[in-house]
């Protein structure tokens, strides 16, 4: 055998050595990484609250009342619920993440809605692209919007809305209970105060 061949094959199986070395572990920590991913996930979805909704108003805040028009230019104010438990839903017909909750907020109020009020806060402009939205979704609770950009609407800056979805359950004496922007919190909420 040439003897130019043994340091290749030596440098070879060092390098094969040192593969071994480094994978044998990786194999080890293999099923408690695995163990550790829904944690780390659960962590990562327990981030949007930690991000979105730290302004939110605290628990125990009277909520701020306000009065804004239907679809069918009817007024609506907050108190108008009290005496019941009531979800406010800020969203808008444009918003990705609100389109994707829809559903799910529609299947809570079809579970709910005969103990709790449901009313959605729209930030749409256009009032057509809101109206159709709502009615081809059958998202069939009181719906309400000031027709103006978000940001500058009163009721945005009064619940502290910076990212939508928001969502508030107000206590029947007109106080918040709690404010997210992740809708399974909220199925909780919903799930401990008017469960069947």
């Amino acid at each position: 055998m040439n003897k130019s061949f043994f340091p290749i094959l030596k440098a070879a199986s060092c390098a094969l050595l040192v593969m071994t070395i480094m994978l044998a572990p990786s194999c080890k920590r293999g099923p408690k990484k695995a163990a550790e991913e829904p944690a780390a996930t659960e962590e990562a979805a327990g981030d949007l609250d930690a991000q979105y909704a730290k302004d939110l108003l605290a628990k125990g805040t009277p909520a701020p009342g306000f009065t804004l028009r239907t679809p069918d230019d009817n007024e609506i104010s907050l108190s108008d619920f009290r005496g019941k438990y009531t979800v406010l839903d800020f969203w808008a017909s444009w918003c990705p993440d609100c389109r994707k909750d829809a559903p799910e907020v529609k299947a809570l109020w079809e579970k709910y809605g005969d103990k709790v009020e449901f009313v959605g806060v729209s930030f749409d402009t256009d009032k057509d692209k809101w109206t159709g939205y709502v009615k081809e979704n059958g998202l069939g609770w009181t719906h309400v919007s000031p027709l103006a950009k978000w940001k500058e609407t009163q009721i945005s800056q009064d619940y502290k809305v910076n990212w939508i979805p928001s969502m508030y359950l107000i206590d029947p004496d007109g106080k918040v209970v709690f404010g997210t922007v992740m809708i399974d919190k909220l199925a909780k909420e919903l799930a401990s105060v008017a469960g069947k």
